[in-house]
């Protein structure tokens, strides 16, 4: 299976937020805007370009955690701007299974350079329709965001560690001529 250029679907892509003990959120792409594409080759993932934003106050197809009070909009303490987004500069070919996206990411009006793990995990043909499946995998400090925000006493004296892990779920689709 050889295709140039794959777009993303953004109706299937979603991101997954945690923090220590559990999921804080299942963020799906009927609430956020996923824009992006992949080159594929020999059944490689030779090159991407990613973008995505999501809202963190949207109440509409969102999971939170249900063992304790604390919530999604708390974790980030976003009152300035409830929009985290990120939006890839390079992308980094190492082998077959270690790949690198680097990019702009912005929480709470704070934008710092990351770089997340990409992976493509998998891919499939139907009815003239091949869809890839690629995964962005990373970890930030809330510090580093200036998202300081104690959460111990409003948790039921859980303690929630500052490193977040972001996990985007992204799907593209090409069609075979």
């Amino acid at each position: 299976m050889t295709a140039a250029n794959w777009d993303i679907d953004s109706r299937q892509s979603d991101v997954i937020l945690r923090a220590r003990h559990s999921i804080i959120a299942y963020l799906a792409s009927s609430i956020n805007k996923f824009k992006g594409s992949i080159n594929v080759k020999n059944d490689e993932l030779e090159d991407a370009s990613v973008e995505f934003e999501i809202d963190v106050n949207h109440k509409i197809g969102k999971l939170e955690k249900m063992e304790t009070n604390f919530k999604l909009k708390d974790l980030f303490d976003t009152t300035q701007n409830p929009i985290i987004s990120f939006k890839s500069t390079s992308f980094e070919k190492v082998n077959a299974n270690i790949n690198f996206i680097k990019g702009y990411l912005s929480i709470n009006n704070v934008t710092k350079i990351v770089e997340f793990d990409a992976v493509l995990i998998d891919l499939e043909t139907y009815n003239g329709t091949s869809k890839a499946t690629f995964e962005v995998v990373g970890k930030i400090n809330r510090k580093d965001f200036g998202l300081s925000y104690n959460l111990f006493s409003e948790s039921n004296g859980i303690m929630i560690g500052q490193e977040i892990t972001i996990n985007a779920n992204l799907e593209f689709l090409s069609k075979i001529n």
